[in-house]
């Protein structure tokens, strides 16, 4: 099943394919001439001393010719077979990268960045190291064993007969060496994954890890995956030490005493060619190199049989990003969200969200409060269309959140995120993110609009200046500033704010504050809060508790009901809820 899906890669490339394999036919067949070549002069000339200079030198042209075009050949069909398994593997990491983009966020949420990244690189490494080994080496010696097995049925068929015999000695060994292996390589690279794991892990946070003095701890754990892994290459090491090279060597040497008691047999009864002995002994040696060879590129082979399966499991990967429903294109207008008794479970069997119904209208703020595991980032997630809804309904401007198209989603929709995230690039290509829509004027403009201009002139290059891997080269207010700024040059209808202003310091905070009341003015905005001072002039203030809205109302309204609201306002305002 695995080969067969491979394969299905080397279609678009079949006619390249056809000449390399021409190629190597003619190769092969240069090459297997040789012998034959030699043979006749033994017997037609060395023999009977017919060793003049003339047929001397045709004699070496013609062998010298017979290897020049082998070589020849056999590069060219090398460098084919390599260029198409780069093309091969080239769109596979492609396609396999493209399918990660399209996984929802609960696959994300269950699967370590590590493991993905080792998928995507080293396993789709391996399948090129198949391609080139199953493309090459494989075919190229069986169609030279295929040869020289004819080639020895033309000198003499019984001879050639009585060597079938190693056929099936050889298929034993290799079936035995593939039975085995199977499980080591599966174990190999399950292990380079969960390396690959630890390595992402540790270095996201390497912060922690220091603060906490945690080197030595992470030191042994990292020891302990490699020296795991160190224990399956060596059981790989240790059965490939006894069935590849030292098994084909013996049976080499039981077929070539058969061969030379058999000669030596029929030397009592008759004439034995020298000429046809010795082709014979020299193909025989011969065709022992392309065994080994294929014994050898076995273990990579299977290694990337293991890889490749990997590799599919994630293209077949079923766990996709929500994406609209029905053939209608609407618009989001006007910016108007409701929930109607959305329940919500990331796992099927705790709920997070249990009967959420409230209304977002144009131009308001509502903002969700309450502890943590209350269900705040859930509401979010849902809509933004981060996970599929199993019950009740979401809507914008009357039209079921489904409905929507991806790109008019997030167009219309705005979200900045309590964590920013910044790629590597300048700060122009951040705010931009890759939109031709958005002019330079226009990015320049979403910075003032929310007071960046200012430190991003400050910087060596302003606008144009290099950003390191997260943005690690500015301050955590300086990231939020330009996620705002990002936001803002799409000139949203809806605002997704995770509390937004918690890593920006408090004159910073004032100045995005007033921003986000400009911005406010026609445009709906949902506020995750956990400082209750920045939403004090919300036009509606959920309080969340355990996935239900337990209160809702104005900030005045929720004081005087002196519910739950009110008792986190005074434990952030007083620190006491009395």
């Amino acid at each position: 099943m695995v080969s067969r899906r491979l394969f299905r890669y080397l279609l678009p490339y079949r006619r390249e394919l056809g000449w390399a394999v021409v190629a190597l036919l003619a190769a092969t067949g240069a090459s297997v001439a040789g012998p034959i070549w030699i043979k006749w002069f033994i017997d037609d000339y060395l023999t009977p001393r017919k060793l003049d200079a003339e047929v001397l030198w045709g004699v070496a042209a013609g062998y010298l010719a017979l290897h020049v075009i082998s070589v020849v050949l056999t590069y060219f069909q090398l460098l084919s077979f390599h260029r198409i398994a780069q093309w091969v593997v080239r769109q596979l990491r492609v396609d396999v990268f493209a399918k990660v983009q399209r996984l929802g966020l609960s696959f994300f949420d269950r699967t370590p960045g590590g493991s993905l990244i080792s998928r995507i690189t080293n396993d789709t490494e391996a399948v090129k190291d198949l391609f080139v080994n199953v493309l090459s080496t494989f075919i190229q010696n069986i169609v030279f064993i295929i040869g020289a097995f004819v080639t020895l049925l033309v000198l003499d068929v019984k001879l050639a007969t009585a060597c079938l015999i190693i056929l099936p000695l050889i298929g034993g060994v290799m079936w035995t060496y593939r039975h085995f292996s199977t499980q080591v390589y599966r174990r190999v690279r399950n292990m380079v994954s969960e390396i690959n794991t630890k390595l992402n892990e540790t270095i996201q946070g390497m912060t922690i890890i220091q603060a906490f003095s945690q080197e030595q701890r992470m030191r042994r754990e990292f020891e302990r995956s490699s020296t795991e892994l160190y224990g399956a290459h060596m059981r790989n090491i240790q059965l490939a030490g006894l069935l590849l090279r030292p098994a084909v060597d013996a049976i080499y040497l039981i077929a070539l005493i058969v061969v030379l008691t058999l000669f030596g047999i029929r030397s009592f009864n008759g004439f034995v060619s020298i000429g046809t002995m010795y082709a014979f002994l020299n193909l025989l040696e011969r065709l022992f190199e392309p065994f080994i060879q294929i014994m050898l590129k076995l273990s990579q082979a299977q290694n990337a049989i293991i890889s490749a399966e990997r590799v599919f499991q994630l293209l077949d990967e079923n766990n996709l990003a929500p994406v609209k429903t029905g053939d209608d294109t609407p618009v989001i207008t006007r910016g108007r969200i409701e929930f109607r008794n959305v329940t919500f479970s990331y796992d099927g069997q705790h709920e997070v969200l249990r009967n959420i119904s409230f209304t977002a209208e144009p131009g308001q703020t509502v903002a969700l409060v309450g502890h943590t595991g209350s269900g705040k980032s859930s509401i979010i997630n849902l809509l933004m269309r981060f996970y599929p809804l199993r019950q009740g309904e979401i809507l914008i401007d009357g039209v079921p959140l489904t409905a929507y198209d991806d790109k008019e989603l997030r167009r219309q929709m705005g979200l900045v995120l309590q964590d920013p995230f910044l790629f590597v690039g300048t700060v122009r290509e951040n705010i931009r993110m890759g939109d031709p829509d958005i002019t330079d004027d226009r990015v320049e403009q979403a910075a003032r609009f929310v007071q960046a201009d200012t430190f991003i002139r400050r910087l060596p290059r302003g606008y144009e200046t290099e950003l390191g891997e997260r943005g690690a080269s500015l301050s955590s207010g300086q990231r939020q500033l330009l996620s705002f700024a990002r936001t803002m040059a799409r000139e949203p209808k809806i605002l997704v704010l995770d509390e937004a202003t918690a890593h920006v310091d408090t004159e910073t905070e004032e100045a995005i504050q007033q921003a986000l009341r400009n911005m406010r003015q026609g445009r709906t905005t949902i506020a995750i809060a956990h400082r209750l001072s920045t939403i004090q002039d919300a036009d509606l203030i959920l309080v969340l508790h355990r996935g239900e809205i337990v209160e809702l109302g104005t900030h005045d309204e929720l004081i005087a009901h002196k519910g739950l609201y009110h008792k986190m306002y005074l434990l952030q305002a007083y620190g006491t809820a009395s």
